[in-house]
């Protein structure tokens, strides 16, 4: 009788290094090609649905990661050169391919406070239909600050408690990093000149595609943080290493020169909960290698910094110092945050119980300065517009993964994961799929994989 042979997904750095090759092939030609990101957001989508579909049911699990991984990490990028249907389908794409992966696989009877969490988010709308004027659309309005927190539940359900093993994790994390290097070399053919472009500390559309900072710095964020990862865990040779540290070096450069700091913090955030974590469970003959290649890092970082400062002409320096381009020290170094914090918590104030409804606040302002100001802070945005259902979510939005963390504790990146999240949502709330995406990937199971048994030549042969 032959052995059955067994699915596997195999992913060698031979194959990593040619994927990234590809994608740099594919950030070419949508700068010379604008029309291609079409042809490359169609392509994608089709692939992974495919994938899905005809996938042995045992591992249907780790294509919804990979597709979902990947479309969250190219949101941005599709949304600067036009190639998504529109503007929030990155969002609606991961929820679809949870809904599959749920169909397939089912869900954790134990992720049923994310159940709770979702029906908490309805007396919003219900408010919202009866509070929203003319000058904003229902329809539009509340799905522009739901679908966030929606694709957050749905993944979260699906994530719950679900195994997958270590390696299978370390290849979603490396699936986030190849549309950034996608959106890297587009942004380096853009833009080739920073010191032509840079003339103030605002963040800087044209350094980002054309396409708003926040949003593109915090994609670029994941990807310093994805392809960290990859120069600590998955780089055995000097090649790898010095491949890893070239991607990373661009990455963080055009990171750093759109000016928008939150992104880079996000990064910072991700890469030192990893490295903290990674460090304290090495044993100790991995632990000098990990100190060796963490000075490394930092000596790489250093020429970063360095060239990031020569190309910005300093003001680089002067946007993290909270300077002007003259270097005089600016008043608010939330850039206007902090008051529209203060707006909407003394909204939660004045109504306490439902909250002001889904894109509630959005419409008191519009009302009282005639400007349309959306909100960058998820959690103040909560309380807000929800109430004391919104208190209720973030209790399970931050207790229910602390809980899980106490009973699970293989995956790695569970607090860079979380890390991101949070402050991802506290500067540029939900406009993007990435913070509700890792949100789910800390809920994760992660096991350590079984030694594979090697089989003697005549057995092979008979498969």
């Amino acid at each position: 009788m032959t052995a059955k042979r067994h699915y596997r997904y195999r992913f060698t750095n031979d194959a990593y290094v040619a994927l990234i090759a590809l994608h740099i092939v594919m950030g070419i030609f949508i700068n010379m090609i604008p029309q291609f990101s079409k042809l490359y957001f169609a392509v994608v989508c089709t692939f992974f649905i495919f994938k899905i579909i005809v996938a042995p049911k045992r591992d249907k699990v780790v294509w919804v990661m990979f597709g979902a991984a990947y479309l969250a990490a190219a949101e941005s990028l599709f949304r600067m050169t036009g190639g998504g249907l529109f503007y929030e389908f990155s969002k609606y794409f991961v929820i679809l391919l949870m809904g599959m992966g749920m169909f397939y696989d089912g869900i954790s009877g134990k992720g049923y406070p994310y159940f709770i969490y979702l029906i908490l988010l309805v007396p919003a709308v219900l408010v919202a239909s009866t509070t929203l004027g003319y000058d904003l659309n229902f329809r539009t309005s509340v799905a522009f600050v739901l679908s966030g927190p929606v694709c957050l539940g749905i993944s979260a359900l699906y994530c719950y408690d679900r195994k997958v093993s270590k390696e299978v994790l370390l290849q979603i994390v490396a699936c986030m990093s190849y549309p950034i290097v996608t959106m890297t070399t587009h942004l380096f053919l853009y833009n080739p000149s920073v010191k032509e472009v840079l003339t103030d500390t605002g963040s800087s559309f044209a350094t980002s595609g054309g396409f708003g900072p926040n949003q593109v710095a915090t994609l670029l964020g994941l990807g310093m943080f994805a392809l960290t990862v990859r120069f600590f865990m998955k780089s055995p040779s000097l090649f790898l290493k010095i491949f890893n540290l070239l991607l990373l070096s661009a990455v963080s450069f055009r990171a750093l020169v759109t000016l928008s700091r939150g992104g880079v913090y996000g990064a910072i955030i991700m890469i030192l909960a990893f490295l903290i974590i990674y460090y304290g469970s090495a044993k100790f003959h991995q632990k000098q290698q990990i100190v060796v290649s963490i000075f490394l890092l930092i000596f790489v970082t250093f020429i970063i910094w360095t060239v990031s400062l020569n190309q910005s002409s300093g003001l680089v320096g002067n946007r993290y110092a909270n300077e002007d381009a003259l270097g005089r020290e600016k008043g608010d170094i939330s850039t206007g945050r902090v008051d529209i914090f203060v707006d909407e918590f003394e909204g939660f104030e004045n109504h306490p119980f439902l909250g002001v409804g889904a894109s509630g606040m959005k419409q008191s302002r519009l009302d009282d300065s005639g400007l349309t100001i959306a909100s960058h802070n998820e959690i103040s945005r909560l309380l807000s517009e929800h109430g004391i259902f919104g208190v209720l979510i973030l209790i399970i939005l931050i207790l229910k993964p602390l809980d899980f963390r106490s009973r699970h504790r293989n995956n790695i990146f569970f607090f860079s994961f979380l890390g991101f999240w949070f402050a991802t949502i506290n500067h540029s709330a939900m406009r993007i799929a990435a913070p509700a995406f890792l949100y789910a990937l800390s809920l994760l199971h992660v096991t350590n994989e079984k030694p594979t048994l090697r089989r003697k030549p005549s057995q092979e042969l008979t498969d």
